[in-house]
């Protein structure tokens, strides 16, 4: 079993800087794929970003590329969500999420086994 636990969430200015981490538990968490979901209200949960068990590959939604930055600590069991050049419509509840099958890449939130809480990101405008 794995718990997540998130935090990093607020209030930001449109353009400015937020950064998430998501705290493990569990023996196992190196060898877990690690997303962040986002869910605004009246829509559905949707991909953020992706990082495999390794951190050596990751993978963005066209909307946050070039924006925002996922990176782990297996160490710390912690993932990251660097959030920069925030924009109102990144305003959603984040999710950090882990799925025991690491041999291919899963888009999906229904490919996760283990989801945290959410923390509240709003950007303003």
């Amino acid at each position: 079993q794995v718990q997540l636990v998130e935090s990093g969430g607020g209030l930001v200015q449109a353009g400015g800087s937020l950064t998430l981490s998501c705290a493990a538990s569990g023996r196992t968490f190196s060898s877990y794929n690690l997303g962040w979901f986002r869910q605004a209200p009246g829509k559905e949960r949707e991909f953020v970003a992706i990082i495999n068990w390794s951190a050596i590959s990751t993978y963005y939604a066209d909307s946050v590329k070039g924006r925002f930055t996922i990176s782990r600590d297996n160490a710390k069991n912690t993932v990251y969500l660097q959030m920069n050049s925030l924009k109102p419509e990144d305003t959603a509840v984040y999710y950090c999420a882990a799925t025991t099958v690491n041999y291919k890449i899963s888009y999906t939130a229904n490919e996760y086994d283990y989801w945290g809480q959410g923390t509240q990101v709003t950007v303003s405008s």
